[in-house]
């Protein structure tokens, strides 16, 4: 399947490649954050993100189209993440496959024991350029 087109905010970049120069490398969340960092098509100001893009702490809603099943996620900072408030961090597999994805658009989510997962993108909730936040 080839990857959605993507929209980052030039702010998320610095702070990610900021994250990703103090981590190890080879680590496979690093590797997949970077990949997704490179292949952007677009890099805009966080004032001239569009409102259905996914932006670092963004609260989305999205459905895995096999279940059904409907999932609240809020992406952030890997100190930020807590799976039972649904805070789903960037170095997470699911994570770096939603930043700069726009409503609509539907993305493979590797799961537990091999499985590939599809989640579509139905609503960004909130997103920090909307209220001035850029919380780091």
């Amino acid at each position: 399947m080839t990857a959605p087109s993507i929209t980052l905010t030039r702010l998320d970049v610095q702070r990610l490649e900021r994250l990703i120069d103090s981590l190890d490398d080879t680590l496979p969340g690093v590797i997949a954050l970077q990949t997704e960092l490179d292949r952007a098509d677009t890099l805009v100001g966080h004032d001239e993100v569009p409102a259905d893009v996914v932006t670092m702490n963004s609260r989305v809603h999205c459905r895995e189209e096999g279940s059904g099943k409907d999932y609240h996620l809020t992406l952030v900072y890997p100190k930020d993440a807590n799976a039972d408030e649904g805070k789903i961090s960037i170095l997470a597999p699911v994570g770096s496959a939603l930043l700069g994805l726009k409503v609509g658009q539907h993305i493979d989510w590797p799961a537990p024991g091999g499985k590939t997962l599809k989640l579509t993108l139905l609503e960004v909730e909130w997103q920090p350029a909307e209220g001035g936040h850029f919380p780091e």
